[in-house]
This record gives structure tokens, sequence and C-alpha cells, in this order.
């Protein structure tokens, strides 16, 4: 490892609440290591932050001297050191001078903010997908943008000229799971396969929520009663409840601002490819952007402004 060192520059560290994720970054922006774990935020919060940290860099060897630079829910208030929230509107380039650094530790780690919108009739915050439109910069830095980022709460953020205006969160992956398992669905859906985005239920029911999003819970219904009356299949059912809820949530975002110079998808595998299907099903081609690497190219734009080299 001693030539891996040599050409160290920064570990990157994306920490949620269940997932942590650190990559050893050279000195010419290659990932020279990289390691993957469930210790994310809840398990770190009993365990220590510090040690899960430690107990990572020492697996692949990283000097002591090594700066880190981590986002997510590390900076929670619930983390390791609260990193508080930027207020929108917010210059994506400001996200980087507001990381806050973990006092009493050898090593430099900083931990970038997230977003907030303080309306009080549409309070929103984000954390941990500020830093995938700080690494979508380059695209984000001109023109006008609707970004949507899927997720357990996927966040649809407007940008314009490099500042993130506003934005607003859709519960779409939590209500999908509270629905599947805790509703009368359950029976309907609860042994479902996997299916993807060319599925006939999936399409055919984000087409009918373009068509008409008020039938939103009418279409949910008639999950159940496709399967007591037609003998509906559960993976059916399971495409025909996600392609509902994802049509929903496209139909709220559109209908709250225009998408401008264009639409941006920031994300990645069977997700990702669900939400390109669903903008098909609206007549809309987003620019996609891999989730994973605007994560890193993020934490890779913030590392480079901290440690210049």
């Amino acid at each position: 490892m001693a030539t891996v060192n040599g050409a160290a520059h920064y570990v990157a560290v994306d920490w949620g609440t269940s997932s942590f994720r650190l990559w050893l970054i050279g000195r010419d922006g290659t990932v020279l290591a990289e390691r993957r774990s469930g210790e994310g935020m809840t398990t770190a919060a009993k365990t220590g932050f510090e040690a899960v940290l430690k107990s990572h860099l020492d697996a692949i060897s990283a000097p002591d001297d090594l700066p880190v630079i981590a986002c997510g829910m590390a900076g929670a208030r619930q983390g390791w050191v609260e990193a508080g929230y930027l207020d929108t509107p917010a210059a994506l380039a400001d996200i980087v001078h507001a990381a806050v650094p973990v006092p009493g530790i050898d090593r430099d780690v900083r931990i970038l903010p997230g977003l907030a919108q303080r309306d009080t009739t549409a309070a929103d915050v984000m954390r941990g997908e500020e830093t995938q439109l700080l690494g979508a910069g380059e695209i984000l830095s001109s023109g006008d943008h609707l970004v949507c980022m899927p997720g357990t709460h996927s966040k649809w953020v407007r940008v314009s000229q490099g500042v993130a205006t506003g934005f607003s969160t859709f519960m779409t992956g939590e209500l999908f799971d509270a629905i599947s398992k805790h509703t009368i669905l359950s029976h309907t859906v609860g042994d479902g396969g996997a299916f993807d985005g060319t599925h006939p239920a999936f399409v055919e029911a984000v087409a009918q929520i373009a068509d008409n999003p008020a039938l939103a819970t009418n279409r949910l219904f008639s999950v159940r009663a496709g399967q007591l009356l037609h003998a509906l299949p559960a993976t059916d059912g399971k495409a025909r409840l996600s392609g509902t809820l994802i049509g929903v949530e496209i139909a709220g975002a559109l209908s709250t601002v225009s998408a401008g110079g264009g639409i941006c998808l920031v994300a990645s595998g069977s997700l990702g490819a669900l939400y390109q299907a669903a903008f098909s099903a609206f007549n809309l081609d987003p620019i996609l952007i891999d989730a994973d690497d605007a994560v890193r190219h993020g934490l890779a734009s913030a590392a480079r402004t901290l440690w210049p080299l």
C-alpha cells in the first residue's frame, strides 16, 4: 500500500442512514480504494462515528494526515456533528464553504451541510442530495433545470444558473413500502417478484396517472380489485402500485413548476431505469446523471476547493 498512500489526496465519505461508502482518492482523481458497509448513522450513533471511520481508514492503510470530506447523515442533528443547512436560494458553490469541521480529533474531517427551504407553507430539507447537485455542477452551472433525484424520499430541485432556488420532497419510496406491507394491498403485492420499466402493468399505471393524476387513490384500490376479479398476478400488482406512485410524483412535481431548460434525472440502477420509463410515459426525455458518480464528483469538487494541490 506504500505506493497508494503516496498517491493519495483525500478520503471521500457518503454516510447515509443505513449505509456507509468510502473512497480513497488519488492526486489524479482516480479511486485508489473503496469501502462499503451497513454502518450508517443508525449504527454509527451507537458504536461511534470516529470508530467506524477509523476502522475503514485502517483497512485501506490511509495515512494519518489524509483529510476526509463527508456528506449525508453524519451531519444530521443525530449524527456526528450537526452541519446545519444552507437556506434556498443557495448557490451550489457555497455548499463547500459551509462545510463543518469535526472538533476534538487529530484528522481533518469536514462535513457538508444540507439545504433548507424555510417557506412556512412548503417547508423542506435535504441532506446528502445537495452533494449530488454539486457533482452535477458542470451541467447545472448555466440555464434552468428541474432535477429529479429518486429515492425513499425523492427530491425535485429547481436550479437556475447554478443556484438551487427551491425544491420539493415526495415520499414515494416510503409510501410504496408502507402501502405494500401495511394496507389491504399487502394481500395483493406481497409475493410479487422483480419487474422493470418495460413491464406492461407499470407502463400502463404511469400512463393512466399522466392522463389524470386525480384518480391516484382509485387506481391504487383497483390493484386489489384486479386480483379479486381478474386474478391479477402479484408481480403485476406490484408493478402497477409502483407505476401509480411514481406517476403521481412526476405529475405533482411538474404541476408546480415548468421544466424550464430541461429535466435532469440523477439516479442509478433499477430505480433509475424505472424513472426513465416513467418519464417516457410523460413524453419527457431527461438528461441522465449516475447518482453514484454525482455524489463522488460532488465530494471531489469540495475536496479540491478545501485542499487544493
